[in-house]
């Protein structure tokens, strides 16, 4: 009986644990939700700016991508999308904005 319940006891801690594992964001999402860009961007709803699917499926072909896309995150860009221009995200470090397009780039 004893073996049962210490049985039991680990498989909640584990399960205990993979949801807290799972509860987390990807260092790129989590990075995004800090930093505001889901102010105007969604991963996959139409918002004011396009949606990080819609920017992933667009570059994702590019051998630049990463670098591309890092550069408009840190620079900005006007007319890419429409008229409402991506402010530029000077905050960000080069490395803060590589993760971000890394992220992005996932969501294909």
């Amino acid at each position: 009986m004893k073996s049962m319940s210490y049985a039991a006891m680990a498989l909640a801690g584990m399960l205990a644990i993979s949801a807290t594992a799972q509860a987390q964001p990807a260092p790129g999402l989590a990075l995004a939700q800090q930093q505001n860009c889901m102010s105007c961007h969604s991963v996959n709803r139409p918002f004011m700016g396009p949606t990080l699917h819609e920017i992933a499926a667009k570059y994702a072909a590019r051998a630049d991508a990463q670098s591309y896309l890092a550069h408009k995150i840190i620079d900005g860009s006007t007319g890419v999308w429409g008229q409402v221009p991506m402010p530029a995200n000077t905050q960000l470090t080069p490395d803060q904005a590589a993760l971000l397009a890394d992220w992005i780039l996932t969501l294909k």
